[in-house]
């Protein structure tokens, strides 16, 4: 079958991703989504942790071949894919990639003008730069974790958004975007190190300027952003659902208390000292009525307050349908829509996500490589 014309900015650039976990996946799904031709290089065996390839969405738009690295052929085949790409992605320990014969030497010694992304946690340099780790222990080690949860209480796990995708992904994908930039100003290649605890650290930059300001305790659950601020925070309904209130500035502030008719006796919400004291009236409101009633009262308002949903619960919500911030692809499959949007070039759903070696006779044609067909 013919490659589908890849919408997208990126339509056009060529990137090969070496088969991992979590963030390269991610940011290779990202690429593709935007229009690149992703191949998606997967071991025999599959990958570890990983659900049924049918339906793991960071492998949409994606095309798979399998090789083998350990094999004798095998380091050579992912070179010359190399070669013709523009983009490679890997995800291994430092060295691993060097030691299977396909590190930034051989890669960029075939072609010059590559941009080798290298996605790790601790980075590629540094006393635990050989250490085994997940997500939670990055944004543990950089600060980011201690900073999510209640005052009384351990911190609160935010899933693996914060680390390996927002930390992690993004940063490789805005640093191979940055020097295929400077690859096609200047005919160099380059590599890009792109680990979760710079990237989570660097996410925390605001929060460091408040702190050097003063205006941030090193605490978690006492300031304005962290849910010590009582009109920036959850609070639960009388069925056990959840508001989320995020009415800082003062208009918001006065809509709000009005339509949670808190009561002209509130205590000050700029005397951080009452701050304990509004928090407990507000939750006494919330308390009063269900999650859809407060829903109700809110919608359409600019105090700044919305439902908690579930994802299930989201991908329903008539703003988000109206955007199309959800979508199913052809076999049904609920999931986020390409982002963000381009008004000239839009990129879309152009394939499920690729089964393991699915498409190898397709790449070794497309891409001039007819020894991925052993030929």
């Amino acid at each position: 079958m013919d490659e589908p014309r890849s919408p997208g900015p990126l339509a056009g650039v060529r990137a090969v991703e070496l088969a991992g976990i979590g963030p390269g996946p991610f940011a290779a799904m990202l690429l593709a989504d935007l229009g690149a031709d992703v191949v998606r290089v997967d071991r025999p065996g599959g990958a570890p942790l990983g659900i049924d390839p049918a339906h793991d969405v960071t492998n949409r738009n994606k095309r798979s071949v399998v090789v083998d690295l350990k094999s004798e052929a095998g380091p050579g085949l992912v070179v010359e894919l190399a070669r013709r790409a523009d983009i490679l992605i890997e995800g291994y320990r430092p060295g691993v990639a060097e030691r299977l014969g396909v590190g930034p030497d051989e890669c960029l010694a075939a072609n010059p003008r590559l941009v080798y992304g290298r996605m790790t946690g601790w980075g590629q340099q540094g006393p635990l730069a050989h250490s085994a780790g997940h997500d939670i222990g990055y944004i543990a080690t950089v600060g980011t974790l201690g900073m999510i949860g209640p005052a009384e209480g351990p911190p609160s796990v935010p899933a693996n958004l914060l680390g390996d995708y927002a930390g992690g992904s993004l940063y490789l994908v805005v640093g191979v975007l940055a020097a295929l930039h400077h690859a096609r100003s200047t005919g160099a290649g380059q590599v890009v190190d792109a680990a979760i605890v710079d990237g989570t650290a660097h996410l925390g930059a605001m929060i460091w300027g408040m702190l050097g300001a003063g205006a941030w305790q090193d605490r978690r659950g006492v300031n304005l952003l962290d849910g010590g601020c009582p009109y920036y925070g959850v609070y639960q309904t009388s069925d056990g659902g959840h508001m989320a209130v995020g009415a800082l500035e003062r208009p918001f502030y006065t809509e709000f208390a009005a339509l949670l008719e808190l009561g002209e006796d509130a205590p000050d919400r700029d005397d951080p000292s009452r701050w304990g004291e509004l928090r407990e009236r507000v939750a006494e409101c919330f308390r009063s009525r269900t999650r859809q009633e407060w829903t109700e009262v809110f919608e359409g308002r600019d105090a700044c307050v919305a439902p908690v949903l579930s994802l299930r619960e989201a991908a329903r919500h008539p703003h988000l349908a109206a955007r199309g911030t959800f979508t199913a692809d052809a076999e049904g499959r609920t999931q986020p829509a390409p982002a963000p949007r381009f008004s000239a070039t839009p990129g879309g759903l152009r394939r499920p996500p690729a089964v393991p070696g699915a498409h190898t006779g397709e790449v070794a044609r497309d891409w001039n490589l007819p020894a991925l067909n052993g030929g």
